[in-house]
């Protein structure tokens, strides 16, 4: 019963300020809103649950769930979501970002830019895709180059929304470099802006987030400058 006056108290959300809230791409905390029971199911379990609840809305939507290439889709739909885009849920996904000594003393800016970025809005379930870039000044530590991009992927690999996913980059990488020197630029295309809605395909949106020195005017500038940079690889 308990369960069930849950899932009614969503359902009973006035359906004008639901609109209002995914249209304005509202965020509610710097923390992905979870369960504390979020993990209390195994993968198994879960993918089980949701294959049989996206079955009933394919089956809702009139699809016939008889067809050779429909029927294979609740479960491919359960997996994706467990085990791919939001593995990032997850705290048992989450990269470890261990510190190296900077023994050669390297003390200007490092640069990571255009890292994938592939997440989902929180608000319609729908793709945003873009590119991250990501800077750091070290404070006697470094850490691998790969990890960065790891860190990106992992926060992204969730239900969120894009000013969220900045924060909690930023925020991962100033715990992992035990440094507030670090920067985050992202910049990308929301699906729910471009195909519903005010279907909006040549927008895009950058989020940033400056701390340390990098909230200095030159070393902000020096940072947009490597982004901006034409490099051959």
């Amino acid at each position: 019963m308990c369960k069930e006056k849950s899932v009614l108290n969503d359902l009973d959300l006035n359906h004008s300020e639901a609109e209002e809230i995914g249209e304005d791409h509202i965020p509610t905390s710097i923390n992905t809103p979870l369960r504390d029971d979020a993990f209390k199911l195994s993968d198994e379990e879960k993918i089980e649950q949701i294959q049989e609840h996206f079955h009933h809305i394919m089956h809702t939507l009139g699809l016939d769930m008889t067809d050779e290439s429909l029927k294979g889709t609740p479960y491919r739909v359960a997996k994706m979501y467990v085990q791919e885009i939001f593995e990032g849920l997850n705290p048992a996904n989450k990269p470890i970002a261990r510190k190296f000594g900077n023994k050669y003393e390297y003390g200007d800016l490092v640069v990571v830019k255009n890292i994938n970025v592939t997440s989902f809005c929180e608000h319609h379930f729908l793709p945003f895709i873009g590119k991250a870039h990501i800077g750091y000044i070290s404070s006697g530590d470094v850490i691998g180059l790969s990890k960065i991009n790891r860190i990106v992927d992992y926060y992204s690999r969730r239900p969120q929304v894009q000013e969220r996913l900045t924060l909690q980059i930023a925020g991962e990488l100033k715990h992992a470099l035990e440094s507030d020197d670090v920067a985050v630029f992202i910049e990308s295309k929301h699906l729910c802006v471009s195909t519903r809605g005010i279907q909006d395909r040549a927008s895009s949106t950058v989020t940033t987030d400056y701390r340390g020195k990098f909230k200095e005017e030159i070393t902000q500038q020096r940072f947009i400058d490597y982004i901006n940079a034409e490099t051959e690889m």
